[in-house]
């Protein structure tokens, strides 16, 4: 796994020169935004007596629980496997973010003027918290609900915004689940084992990135591309917050929504 800690790791670029227009237009948006993260589920091998843990999707396969993290290169600069699949997103990154030993990196504070925090874009299964900016709960989100009808308020408009952004961990795992068909059929190794291809996967993947190899897999998977269904757990996308961030941190990233929001009117 020496290679994987080589290659996943977090990124202090923040290099937008490449994007198109349209990107660098939402990175503007949100300029303190680091990355998005989510959750995903990859297929498991696990004895009858565990099964019950990994059924995330209640059709009798098992999965086991992803967390990552990429920036907006679709380089993913954190991961995480081994999570039973019925886990919920949020009591997996509350209990990998405050796991000593996981290695999991917090945004950092940047002092300006004043001390002003970096943020991670996560769907509405995570708390809106310092360090994590969600969407608005009770207002449209998906980019398939702005189909019909453009954004008109200004929650809509944030949220229109925050997905399309945020898009860009649904097309990275797009990427890599397409790259690696273990990952929707996985062989039946010892369950370390498995965990230990599933972080392989991504490795691979960020070194073809990193290196700036030609793949058509990235070129199809571009800022264009869409991907507007659910690719995490089971549970993402209900409005549960059940991470007990301190009242202040919440409170800060609340006030920050709002100042986003207000400027897109």
């Amino acid at each position: 796994m020496s290679f994987a800690r080589e290659v996943i790791n977090p990124t202090s670029s923040n290099a937008i020169a490449n994007t198109s227009e349209r990107h660098r237009k939402l990175k503007q948006i949100f300029p303190g935004a680091i990355g998005a993260l989510d959750g995903t589920l990859v297929h498991a091998v696990v004895p009858v007596d565990q099964q019950t843990r990994y059924r995330g999707r209640g059709k009798g396969e098992c999965f086991h629980n992803v967390l990552a993290i990429c920036d907006f290169d679709m380089i993913f600069t954190f991961v995480w496997a081994g999570w039973e699949g019925i886990a919920h997103d949020s009591r997996v990154l509350k209990e990998v973010a405050f796991n000593p030993t996981s290695g999991f990196s917090f945004p950092p504070p940047v002092l300006i003027l004043v001390f002003t925090y970096k943020y991670y874009l996560c769907d509405a299964a995570y708390t809106n918290t310092r360090g994590f900016m969600t969407p608005y709960s009770n207002t449209r989100y998906w980019l398939a609900d702005f189909r019909q009808q453009r954004a008109l308020t200004k929650e809509e408009k944030f949220n229109h915004a925050h997905a399309q952004l945020r898009n860009v961990i649904e097309r990275s795992y797009g990427v890599l689940k397409a790259r690696f068909p273990i990952l929707k059929q996985m062989a039946p190794f010892s369950f370390p084992i498995q965990r230990d291809i599933v972080i392989a996967c991504f490795a691979v993947h960020n070194f073809i990135r990193k290196c700036n190899i030609r793949d058509q897999l990235f070129v199809e998977n571009g800022e264009n591309t869409v991907f507007s269904g659910i690719q995490g757990g089971e549970n993402i996308g209900q409005f549960v917050h059940d991470i007990e961030w301190g009242l202040q941190d919440i409170e800060y990233m609340t006030t920050l929504r709002n100042q986003i929001a207000s400027q897109l009117i």
